[in-house]
């Protein structure tokens, strides 16, 4: 093997003597390496240069990257499809090189003209171009084959295209060479298509080599793009990604926070030490956060159910004076955000409901809706709340029953929780014809509905002593059986210490089944008479 090494650069030698300017010998440090060693390096073959040193021995020599030609300045400045594929037609000598880097910026002419794209798929000349750049597909380079892969699926060529498969296994043959840029650079521009398309081998190589090449990730915004654009299609590599995530939080900008926690909650995935990390840095870092950036990290916070004091009371600051430049879907979001973390900020909200009666005839029933909830969620009454709650009732009047059942249901719980509940709203729900559809359901949707139910015929009975029904059933009433809870070890060693207080366990019940549908007992007794 070292014979043949030293024969072969002896032959380079020899040949860069004969054509070399000066007379001197070229350095070996200096030689590009021969054909043989195409397998063991990371970078792409170009086409061969005609001369004496495109071939030694019958093997291709490496040759750096196409010198910059005049036709690449019109590629690059060609603002039509037209402009593109006259190309073909002149006397540019295109090459395979050329063809490719044509058909990249055809799809970005291309990319907001779906009607085109139908039409270029039958034009003679760029089927020339798709033919030409397969034809020697092995000698693109990698940076360009990537972007082709991606440009190919973007113009729509049909799965079942032979130049489209070809790209598509000459990526899979270089996976192992690609840089860590180019899986990158695939997995944030390609994954949408691959899953579309049915390229699930392709797919499934490129998560493997992202998964296992994990360590090669050295800049922060590779790290969020594949976080957002494929984490969420393998857990074995999301879980790389969140370890990687804690190894470069500190250099991480309000955006990338933004993105790490909104990709978080968009996958379910409650990760307390990176939920921890990304909390530090946004308390401890002075970052100046934009609107959308703090109703996003508003939204994770509440999706993830994450609680962090220091971090809602920075986000209550900066969102109070932006307050009178939020739309009445970011106000109802925002609060509904807080509302699922149960954290109040009084000034915050105040500012809520003052934006909500300033807009009052521009506001919608839904962000209405949405208000309403969050301030029964955390059980907060506006300082105006005779003006609020006066719209609130003139806004649903006649439009409650038009509403989702489910929706009814939220929206006149909430007014028993806030007590504004009125007569007409609790017969809209208790009426027969109205609450069987939840009853027996087996669904956890309708289940909690149904508890809702529950607590609004409860609270028209003590709360409304005028009101005349209807009532729910008293079968609907029975409480379900609930032998089939798990005891907690907790509530357990509670159950026996109040036991052995009382001194006998017949002196406590601890499933007492009341007349409104509820279950008390589950934690404390209720003591025997006498």
């Amino acid at each position: 093997m070292a014979a043949r090494l030293v024969k072969r650069c002896t032959c380079l030698l020899r040949e860069a003597t004969r054509v070399a300017p000066a007379p001197s010998p070229v350095p070996l440090g200096r030689l590009r390496p021969a054909g043989v060693a195409h397998k063991t390096l990371t970078s792409s073959p170009s086409p061969p240069v005609p001369g004496p040193l495109s071939h030694v021995g019958k093997e291709q020599v490496f040759t750096p990257y196409p010198e910059r030609q005049e036709v690449d300045v019109l590629i690059e400045k060609a603002t039509q499809p037209e402009e593109l594929l006259a190309l073909l037609g002149g006397d540019h000598g295109l090459h395979h090189h050329h063809a490719a880097l044509i058909l990249i910026q055809l799809s970005r002419l291309l990319s907001e003209r779906t009607a085109d794209k139908a039409w270029l798929l039958q034009e003679p000349r760029f089927l020339q171009l798709l033919h030409l750049v397969n034809s020697q597909i092995a000698a693109v380079w990698h940076g360009t084959l990537v972007k082709l892969l991606r440009s190919l699926y973007a113009l729509a060529l049909p799965p079942t295209s032979r130049e489209l498969q070809s790209v598509e296994q000459e990526v899979r043959w270089r996976m192992r060479r690609l840089k860590y840029k180019h899986l990158a650079f695939l997995a944030e521009s390609s994954t949408a298509y691959m899953q579309e398309r049915g390229s699930r081998e392709l797919l499934a190589e490129l998560l493997l080599h992202l998964e296992r090449r994990w360590a090669e990730i050295e800049d922060s915004r590779t790290l969020v793009a594949i976080m957002v654009k494929a984490g969420h299609l393998s857990e074995s590599l999301m879980n790389r990604l969140e370890d990687k995530c804690l190894e470069l939080a500190e250099q991480f900008g309000p955006d990338e926070l933004r993105k790490v926690l909104v990709a978080l909650a968009v996958q379910k995935r409650r990760s307390v030490p990176l939920l921890r990390a990304v909390s530090y840095h946004l308390v401890q870092k002075p970052f100046s956060l934009t609107k959308g950036v703090l109703l996003d990290l508003a939204y994770a916070y509440g999706k993830l159910g994450f609680h962090q004091t220091q971090v809602f009371q920075r986000l209550a600051a900066d969102l109070l004076p932006l307050t009178p430049s939020l739309t009445s879907s970011e106000v109802a979001r925002c609060a509904k955000s807080f509302a699922f973390l149960k954290w109040l900020s009084l000034p915050l909200f105040e500012a809520f409901t003052q934006h909500v009666l300033s807009r009052a005839q521009s506001v919608t029933l839904p962000h209405l809706c949405d208000m309403l909830l969050a301030f029964a969620r955390l059980n907060f009454r506006p300082e105006q709340e005779e003006r609020f709650f006066s719209l609130v009732h003139e806004r649903l009047g006649a439009q409650l029953a038009g509403l989702d059942p489910s929706l009814q249901v939220d929206v006149v719980w909430a007014l028993c929780v806030l007590q504004q509940a009125r007569e007409a709203g609790l017969q809209a729900v208790l009426h027969p014809d109205f609450h069987t559809q939840f009853l027996g359901s087996e669904s956890p949707k309708d289940w909690s509905t149904f508890q809702k139910l529950l607590h609004i015929n409860a609270s028209a009975q003590l709360e409304h002593p005028d009101y005349k029904g209807p009532l729910l059933p008293a079968s609907a009433l029975v409480p379900r059986p609930s032998g089939n809870r798990k005891v907690t070890p907790l509530q357990k060693e509670l159950q026996d210490t109040l036991k052995g207080l009382l001194g006998s366990a017949d002196r406590a019940r601890f499933l007492v089944a009341m007349q409104f549908g509820w279950v008390l007992g589950e934690g404390s007794p209720t003591l025997r008479p006498g």
